[in-house]
């Protein structure tokens, strides 16, 4: 009772109400990538002449979103979080509109560039977890950021299953209302953005200045962090990006698709309610080490068969081993830089990480 109470009433302080706020943003937008996840390379396949291009629109809206990181942490440093977001928003519901239209069109380069639109809006998105981690204490950061990355469980139930429920909705066009419906999903974004309070930039962030990047590297924390948040990313992504086609190409039908991707979600955020005690706990660094070892054990689940178990495994374990080290990652990161440094750094870090997601959504299609 006393431990409900003093979570209760933790929630009612300013700072952590405004990490729940964050949370259920990052739930939102999450649905949405989720929503993208289960259904994009599967439109690119049935829209694309040549199908090894199924994953190019997958991989041209990361591609777009890395592109975005970098302008998209200078914009918050000029305009504030919650401004630049709620705009990113407008652009997310932009590229859902355009993207519906492509697939009423049956036009797979339309599609393409749709989605590129779409990936701009996911460049802000990226950056909740660090508005989580600026408006706390550096004691609580870890558990922040486990809070905002812990929305991504109602993605992992309302992405797949909002794709399943509209998938028909323009019938007989497959999936262009789940696109439809992603509109929605952003102005719900935009919508709970006007209630966030995150302190304004302050007037040394707004400087920019600070050390030179590759002075910052130099520290065995910024090195290990920029390392492992990119890598994990781009295993998971690989992995999750190509699994609708494989599961296509073993007859396994679009219910176990969607089974499989929105319990891989769950393995991404669920564990996010423990990380951040995990690491205060074990430490960062044993934490991190944990994750890659799910990552060894979910390929070696991958090549030992096929069936729909194999693919469910091999995701959730996948899904697990990326919180450990990218949670980490951040948390490190966090501690890494100056604030007139953090636009630089949180930039760089976060267009590394969609640089190789990019890369990894390219081959998959393969």
């Amino acid at each position: 009772m006393l431990a409900r109470d003093a979570g209760v009433a933790m929630l009612l302080t300013p700072v952590w109400r405004n990490v729940a706020l964050l949370a259920v943003c990052q739930a939102l937008a999450m649905s949405g990538a989720s929503l993208i996840a289960t259904t994009s390379a599967l439109v690119g396949n049935a829209l694309a002449e040549n199908k090894a291009y199924a994953t190019v629109p997958l991989a041209l809206q990361y591609g777009a979103t890395m592109l975005a990181t970098i302008p998209a942490a200078h914009l918050m440093r000029r305009f504030g979080r919650r401004v630049a977001c709620m705009g990113a928003a407008a652009v997310g519901m932009l590229g859902a509109a355009l993207s519906t239209i492509a697939i009423l069109q049956g036009d797979f380069q339309f599609f393409g560039a749709s989605s590129a639109i779409t990936g701009l809006f996911f460049g802000f998105v990226i950056q909740f977890r660090f508005a989580a981690a600026d408006v706390t204490e550096a004691r609580d950061r870890g558990k922040a950021i486990s809070w905002v990355l812990a929305g991504g469980v109602i993605a992992a139930v309302l992405g797949p299953n909002l794709a399943r429920a509209t998938r028909d909705w323009f019938e007989p066009v497959l999936f262009a209302g789940c696109y439809f419906a992603l509109i929605f999903v952003c102005a719900a974004v935009m919508a709970v953005l006007a209630f966030v309070r995150i302190p304004a930039p302050g007037a040394e962030e707004r400087r920019g200045d600070g050390r030179p990047f590759r002075e910052i590297l130099k520290q065995p924390v910024c090195l290990t962090a920029i390392l492992c948040g990119p890598l994990s990313y781009a295993v998971m992504s690989t992995l999750m990006t190509a699994t609708p086609l494989a599961m296509l190409a073993c007859d396994h039908g679009f219910g176990d698709t969607a089974f499989v991707i929105q319990w891989h979600i769950l393995g991404m955020y669920a564990p996010s309610f423990v990380t951040g005690f995990l690491i205060a706990r074990l430490g960062v660094l044993n934490v991190m080490a944990a994750g890659s070892a799910l990552f060894a054990l979910c390929i070696a689940i991958n090549l030992s068969g096929n069936s729909v178990a194999h693919f469910w495994a091999s995701l959730t374990l996948m899904g697990v081993g990326w919180n450990f080290v990218f949670v980490g990652a951040t948390t490190l990161l966090t501690e890494s830089y100056r604030p007139s440094e953090k636009a630089k750094v949180q930039g760089i870090n976060d267009f590394l990480v969609y640089g190789t997601v990019t890369v990894s959504a390219l081959i998959s299609g393969k």
